[in-house]
This record gives C-alpha cells, structure tokens and sequence, in this order.
C-alpha cells in the first residue's frame, strides 16, 4: 500500500485575488509615476540662438559688454523676446530670455541669445519648435525702430552645464537673486550666489577688507587696507557667503595701489590685486561690470553695499555675508556743514541716509557698492573707503567714484 500523503492545501481565493490586486496595484503606480515622469514632470531646457539686426552701421562699441549702445540694443531686443514670448500660447513654460553678447558688422548686428524653458519630456519638441516659432514671428515684425532677419535664426538646445557656463562668463549676472534687496550695519544676510564678485581679503589668515572680483585673474579693493604691509605673501583671497573655511582661497601675485595715495588721507583709496591663478567662474564666484568712465547714477538711485564688517561701530561681526539696500547722495548735501563739511571730492560719492542707521562699518572697506542697470545687470560703482563711525546721523559712507578710476584700472588690468 502506498503511504497516505496529506492533500494539498491550496491558497483561499481571497487571498489569490488580494495577491493579484496588489501586484496589479504596484505595476500601476510604477507605470503611473513613469507616465508622470516621462511625459508630464516639467524639465527645465536650455537654448543658445543668434540671430540678426539690420541696418545698424558699424560700430565698435556695440561688441564691448558695458557701452552704452550694447545695453542700448540688448535692451530692446530682450524686451522684444519677452513681449513675444509672454503673449504666445507658451508663456507658462518660459522662464527667461537674454541678449548674451552682440557682433557689430559692416551693416548688421549679430544677437547672441540664450533662453531657459520648462516642459514634459513628452512636449520637448513640440516646446523647441513653438520657440522657434515665436522667434522667427518675432523678427519679421518690424514694429518700432529695429529691422531684423528671420531667416538668420538658429537655435540649439544647450546642456544645463554649457548654459551656466555662458551666464558665468558676463559680467554682473546673478544666478540667484532675492525678491527683494534688504543688508553690514541695518542689513540683512545674503543668500548664497547672490553677490558672486564679493571677495574676502585676508591677511595672515583673518578676515581683513572686501574686494571686487573684476575679472579671472584682478580684484579691486581700497588702497588703505595694505597699510601696515603690501607684501602678497601675507594676504589671501576668498569668496562665498562664509569667511571661513574660505571657500575657492586664492593667492595674491601682485598688489598694485594708486600712485597718488597718502596713507593716512582718503584720497585716490583705490587698489587693484593680482592673483597667483585664474579664478575659475561658478553660479556663486563670478566677475561684476566695470562702469563706462562716463557713466552717471544720479542722487537718489538705489545701490546695494555688501560686506563682513562689523554689525554695528565696534561691534560683533558676523558669520555670513551682510547685504545693504542705500541711496547715491548728493555731493553738495555730503559736503555740507552739518555733514563732511568739504571733505567729498569729485572722485568720491556718498551712498546711505542722511538719518544715519544703514550704513557700511569697519571691515567693510574695499568691499562693493553695486548698482542694478535696466536689465538687471550689475555694476561697480563704489568702492568701500571711509566714513565717522558707522550709520551714524548726516555720516554716510563715502566710496571711492569707481567712474572717476576707470581709466586707471584699464591702465593697470588692461580691462
């Protein structure tokens, strides 16, 4: 006889059809989230264009970054670009458009732009060829003064990497900027990439005076802070939000301060350092415009001075890096009785309030005071220098005139 086996128990169908479900369940949520990712998720793409306007005679200073006719025409063909993209079918997929760099021809400018969209994976292409679209539209409208050619666009999607690249490499763009400007004595902390030109001077290691990276390898910052020594062995560069640890630390090959600097007085408070190596231009580390020598910001414009210096006259000063939203005063108003009685010379501005409180304090000086042009670009108009005390009552700060330098620091950085 063979041995009596014990039946099989199989599985109740409850519990095959709970199995079942749930294994139906999982296949849909992991197709669901594939969908969603594959197709709806919005991705951020990147485009670099070009493209021309006619009918402009050659002119040189249409190539140079910070001329008056560059900001002049870039000005108006981003506020073309924006107009046309903000009306279309699109405009919640836009996220930015600029005029990198101009190329002045014989009877033609060339537009280098670049753009940033979002959208599905799914609509990618759909997205690439409604921008095209919109640009092409664009240029054969010839509203207003500009007369330009469609059939000379091209477009290119770029990678995320390339199109940081691109932005990093123009003067005074911000990869991160807060909704507002606020900052240093009555300032508030700056976020992280926010001001990337502002620099960490440090002797022996220690926190000493601001700078403003102008380019990869010069900074300018305020002749009095080499007082006590003008040896480069002794000083080291920094940037970031942090004084320490430095971040990207570099060292000075070279200091070079006004030939007509006395120590001691506030004249010509201007100096320019040369570092050892290229800086190597990030989101949070790039270099600031240099103003036109001609260049003029009229009283009552709002500036932003940023700095390590001390929160208050003698007072504690703080880990992060302080922002201060200021006004451009009036020389006269400076130079009155009641305030620096004469002192302010043409080479120099006012920047703060009358009533005192905001203000730059000691460590701040060298440090940038930054002006935003219609374009949002920013510009060196300031230089940190002197002031009594700090924030105090008709005593705002005094900067050095960055216009009234210009030609001495091309003639020294040949920029």
């Amino acid at each position: 006889m063979r041995p009596v086996t014990a039946a099989r128990t199989s599985l109740p169908m409850w519990m095959i059809a709970l199995i079942v479900f749930g294994v139906l369940a999982i296949l849909g949520v992991t197709i669901g989230l594939l969908v969603h990712f594959l197709a709806v998720e919005n991705r951020t793409y990147y485009y670099q264009g070009s493209f021309k306007v006619l009918n402009i005679p050659y002119n040189s200073n249409y190539g140079r970054e910070t001329s008056p006719e560059n900001n002049y025409l870039s000005k108006l063909l981003e506020t073309k670009m924006v107009d046309a993209f903000e009306s279309s079918s699109i405009y919640r997929q836009y996220i930015n458009s600029q005029v990198i760099k101009l190329f002045p021809d014989r009877n033609s400018v060339t537009a280098q732009i670049w753009l940033i969209f979002k959208s599905p994976r799914s609509m990618k292409e759909g997205t690439r060829t409604s921008i095209e679209s919109i640009l092409r539209q664009m240029l054969r409208n010839h509203s207003g003064s500009l007369t330009t050619d469609p059939n000379s666009l091209r477009l290119l999607e770029i990678k995320k990497v390339d199109a940081e690249k691109i932005i990093n490499s123009c003067c005074g763009r911000r990869a991160r900027m807060s909704a507002t400007y606020d900052r240093i004595k009555g300032g508030s902390t700056a976020q992280e990439g926010e001001w990337p030109w502002q620099a960490s001077l440090k002797k022996n290691g220690q926190h000493y005076c601001g700078a403003s990276l102008i380019s990869n390898r010069y900074l300018v910052t305020a002749a009095h802070c080499f007082k006590k020594t003008q040896n480069p062995n002794n000083y080291t560069v920094s940037f970031g939000t942090k004084v320490n640890p430095p971040y990207m630390q570099h060292n000075v090959q070279k200091i070079i301060i006004h030939e007509d600097y006395i120590p001691g007085e506030h004249h010509d408070d201007i100096a320019v350092i040369l570092l050892t190596e290229n800086v190597s231009f990030k989101n949070d580390v790039h270099r600031v415009c240099l103003p036109e020598a001609t260049q003029i910001i009229p009283p009552g414009e709002g500036v932003v001075v940023t700095g390590w210096g001390a929160l208050s006259y003698d007072g504690d000063y703080p880990v992060l890096l302080q922002k201060a939203p200021v006004k451009i005063i009036d020389t006269n108003t400076c130079n009155a009785k009641e305030a620096y009685n004469g002192a302010v010379s043409d080479t120099m501005l006012c920047a703060g309030y009358m009533e005192g409180n905001i203000d730059a304090c000691q460590g701040d000086s060298g440090g940038p005071l930054v002006y935003p042009n219609s374009r949002n670009i920013w510009y060196l108009v300031g230089i940190v220098s002197w002031g009594d005390e700090c924030g105090k009552i008709n005593k705002p700060g005094v900067y050095m005139r960055v216009t009234a330098y210009r030609n001495w620091i091309a003639s020294k950085t040949g920029i």
